[in-house]
């Protein structure tokens, strides 16, 4: 006990490890802070308020996870707290969503005390073996760091650690804090220097022949274009792609996860490039007739292709990732796309590159506007687009609304959130709540609007409740279709297991204390979606606004129809 004492004497400003963490959190920029409240993490939640940090309770830990995502990707980073076991295993769907999308998630878990578990005891929320690594075992697949603040001489330098990493790899981090090392003290006087987040430098001679190389390639290009992808957002180098696109002129393109990477008002934007789904049509031969294609944070998943229908070949391509460059066949390791963007743009001169012009990209409202009254998919998602304003905040559901968005022409400044690679439905409820959170604690006047089908929406529901509770006002369209429309188009089309129980979808706003603060629409016809849509009231969004949007049950976006026949050939292979 002695040298604790002179530890802890010795300290400039002894600091509690539970205040320096989140003090740490709250330098990184981050205002609020979602989860559950369990005995392992009890004593730590109450420093959050004197740290500056709003606690925000949700329904479950799953949707916390989502919210915290959501989060992130508005505030570029979130955190999470749950309890040992139980609580971090509800979780960890969400977590590894964010591992698999590149979203920097902190997750903190309160878990029983170093004695505790020296001894080996026989408690609540283990699996009553005495292991407890075992729960952090399975984070640390999911986790680009495991910290487990055991000894506190070294905690301060863990959390520094584990929050820098987190931020530069764009990846969840795994915090265990045992519920006696909350108070234990540790040297406050950190606090004084703030983490560095700076990406480490390239090595000079390594970046500089990848520049020359690129530059090579591009110098002597007779058609070459920008194509630009989820991780040139999470890897925040959009003020470099943006330098580019000014520079050069160049056609860019995005794919369906960079949608919001760049400003699709700008005159050389020309749409979205999914292979056999891209949009508009001329989109895909403009790509892959290029002689250099560029791409900028590429993640080549199936529901980014189109179900893997890219027809481009490696040898016309160059791949700038965060942590490696791709030029044609030959492989860079460690060289880091921002700084080879920087030099490009630098060393460049726009009379030096073949601009062609880029296809117009439209908003298609009366191309897709039928005589009918139904709402159908073709023609909702370019209607979207001319109701969307600079700067909003869109969120779309893995299934209908994530590749009916494709169709959809934004405003500069929106900020697109889907969850297209790990594809967790209910994700995007969850994820709403994080991100029109996020706004509000930048106190930022953008809009939220959330786009999920009935049967995804059912899956969280519950955290329509938190919205409400926070006095948070997302515009929240609920597409009642009957089912689980993507898997009807992949297999199953009018088979059981596809069909979901019939709900009030707005009663639950009165269910969940929203009665006198929100309001409820239900939309049938193209004439009540234009009324509705025009509505000065509507538009200003000055409460939280739920609509029942209803579409017919076997209608979907033509790039779902595309992608779901070639998931179902590709799950039906065989050798």
């Amino acid at each position: 006990m002695a040298s604790i004492n002179i530890r802890v004497q010795n300290l400039e400003q002894p600091m509690d490890v539970a205040e320096y963490l989140f003090r740490r959190l709250h330098e990184i920029g981050i205002r609020s802070i979602h989860g559950l409240p369990g005995d392992y993490n009890l004593l730590a939640l109450d420093y959050l308020p004197e740290c500056g940090l709003r606690w925000v309770g949700s329904v479950n830990e799953l949707n916390a996870a989502y919210a915290a995502d959501g989060y992130a990707r508005v505030k570029q980073m979130g955190a999470l707290i749950t309890t040992f076991g139980v609580g971090e295993l509800s979780a960890i769907n969400g977590v590894a969503g964010a591992f698999s999308e590149h979203v920097p998630v902190v997750h903190i878990v309160g878990c029983p005390s170093t004695v505790s578990q020296r001894n080996g005891m026989l408690l609540h929320h283990t699996l009553g073996n005495g292991d407890f690594n075992i729960f952090a075992n399975m984070s640390a697949q999911i986790s680009c760091e495991v910290a487990k603040l055991t000894n506190p001489n070294e905690i301060a330098t863990q959390i520094d650690h584990a929050l820098r990493v987190c931020f530069i790899r764009s990846r969840p981090v795994y915090i265990m804090l045992p519920t006696d090392m909350v108070q234990a003290k540790v040297e406050g006087a950190r606090l004084k220097e703030p983490i560095d987040l700076s990406e480490p430098p390239n090595d000079p001679e390594s970046e500089a022949y990848v520049v020359e190389v690129v530059l090579k390639y591009l110098r002597a290009a007779k058609n070459p274009v920008i194509l630009v992808d989820a991780c040139a957002i999470r890897h925040r180098v959009l003020d470099e792609v943006h330098d580019l696109i000014e520079k050069t002129n160049l056609p860019v393109f995005v794919t369906p996860m960079g949608k919001g990477a760049v400003n699709e008002e700008h005159p050389t934007y020309g749409g979205v490039y999914a292979g056999d789904g891209s949009h508009p049509p001329q989109v895909k031969d403009m790509v892959e007739s290029s002689d250099l294609i560029l791409t900028i944070g590429a993640l080549k998943s199936d529901f980014n292709t189109a179900g893997f229908s890219y027809r481009t070949s490696q040898l016309n391509t160059i791949d700038l990732h965060s942590d490696h460059c791709i030029v044609k066949y030959s492989t860079y390791p460690g060289v880091q796309m921002r700084g080879v963007l920087r030099q490009v743009i630098k060393q460049l001169d726009a009379s030096e590159i073949n601009a062609q012009p880029a296809p117009v990209v439209e908003n298609e409202v009366t191309k897709n506007r039928d005589s009918s009254p139904v709402i159908t998919q073709a023609f909702f998602w370019p209607r979207v687009g001319e109701f969307l304003k600079k700067n909003d905040i869109v969120i779309t559901e893995t299934g209908t609304a994530n590749f009916g968005i494709w169709d959809t022409k934004f405003p500069s400044g929106v900020t697109a959130l889907s969850q297209v690679l790990w594809g967790s439905i209910g994700w995007s409820v969850g994820a709403c709540q994080g991100a029109v959170l996020a706004a509000a604690d930048d106190n930022s006047d953008r809009r939220t609007i959330l786009f999920v089908g009935d049967g995804s929406f059912q899956l969280t529901a519950q955290e329509l409740s938190t919205m409400i509770r926070l006095k948070l006002k997302p515009i929240i369209f609920v597409i009642c279709n009957d089912g689980f429309t993507i898997e009807r188009f992949i297999h199953g089309m009018e088979a059981e297991y596809n069909d979901i129980a019939n709900w009030d979808f707005k009663a639950l706003v009165d269910v969940f204390g929203g009665s006198k603060t929100a309001k409820k629409f239900a939309v049938k016809t193209k004439d009540e979606l234009e009324s509705l849509l025009t509505d000065p009231t509507f538009n200003a969004a000055e409460c939280l606004q739920f609509v029942e949007l209803y579409m017919p049950k076997e209608d979907a976006p033509r790039a779902l129809i595309m992608t779901a026949e070639a998931s179902a050939r590709n799950n039906a292979k065989t050798a």
